[in-house]
């Protein structure tokens, strides 16, 4: 469960700099991983990204200033970041529902997000069928998309990604690619020299056709999880119970590495069906120190 000492020590530097510049490196750094998969786990586990969990919570302690002292909603929205009347007003209404001067009548109501607290819980026993297989390395060939460090807009993207290439003929001629196992078509996500994409690819030893790219991943344990429903909710779903249920008591650490989507080659555009998650774990005591940089 170190991890999720160190994600809450993350959010106690957050909080305490609610009122100056928040790095979202140094957060990283805290929580003893890369940028990116700070955010993704953030996201994953509060059920919100990280930028909106700032964004509310400095609207929260704004709409306390505003009410509870003399100052100016000017000297508020500079005290928070926003250089801009326009910016501020913007964000206040989107948390409150109302404008930063009408939040200084009394009576108004306001919404309050109160700062978030990890810990572990005793929830619904509902199974998660796994198992932990040492895997040699994966070269993966295919088409990708950039992602962005909003783990939201990713949600959003990956499906309309998904959507077009299975109307295209790149998707028959990446199902032709794979030759290697799992022999399946496969999503992964990667974070790369900063960059981050989705692939869709397959595992193979072909050479990589015009359009195309490739991407190897190493040698590596994995936790590999069933699923059998509808793909997009499912897939989203495991990975925060990975995060949230199976890994604070695993005795393994987030290696960092691509997670993998694995699905069934088909002709038909199928959006339901059994598909795996392979997600690269390393025993809790070599995660010391930050994670594998891909």
């Amino acid at each position: 469960m170190e991890w999720l000492k160190k994600l809450s020590n993350a959010i106690d530097y957050i909080e305490k700099n609610l009122d100056g510049e928040i790095c979202y490196e140094e957060a990283a750094k805290i929580a003893c991983c890369s940028t990116y998969y700070f955010g993704r786990m953030f996201s994953y586990v509060a059920g919100i990204s990280l930028s909106e969990y700032i964004r509310r919570r400095r609207m929260t302690q704004a709409a306390f200033e505003i009410q509870n002292t003399d100052r100016k909603v000017l000297e508020v929205a500079l005290k928070y970041g926003y250089t801009s009347p326009t910016s501020f007003n913007r964000a206040f209404q989107n948390v409150h529902g109302i404008s930063p001067i009408s939040a200084k009548a009394k009576g108004c109501i306001l919404n309050a997000y109160p700062p978030i607290k990890f810990s572990v819980n005793i929830i619904g026993g509902n199974v998660m069928p796994y198992r932990v297989e040492e895997k040699e390395a994966m070269r993966l060939v295919g088409i990708r998309m950039p992602l962005t460090m909003d783990m939201e807009e990713n949600k959003r993207s990956v499906p309309h990604f998904w959507e077009n290439t299975l109307k295209s003929r790149q998707f028959a001629n990446i199902c032709n690619l794979s030759t290697r196992l799992p022999m399946s078509i496969l999503g992964a996500t990667v974070c790369q020299n900063d960059e981050i994409y989705y692939y869709i690819a397959a595992a193979t030893d072909q050479p990589v056709p015009e359009g195309m790219v490739e991407y190897q991943i190493p040698k590596a344990t994995w936790v590999v999880f069933e699923n059998n429903g509808l793909f997009k909710t499912s897939v989203q779903d495991i990975f925060k119970r990975f995060l949230t249920e199976w890994l604070p008591f695993s005795g393994y650490a987030y290696a960092e590495l691509p997670d993998v989507e694995v699905y069934p080659i088909s002709k038909e555009i199928n959006r339901s069906g059994y598909c795996e998650v392979w997600i690269a774990v390393k025993k809790e005591k070599e995660n010391e120190t930050h994670g594998i940089s891909n």
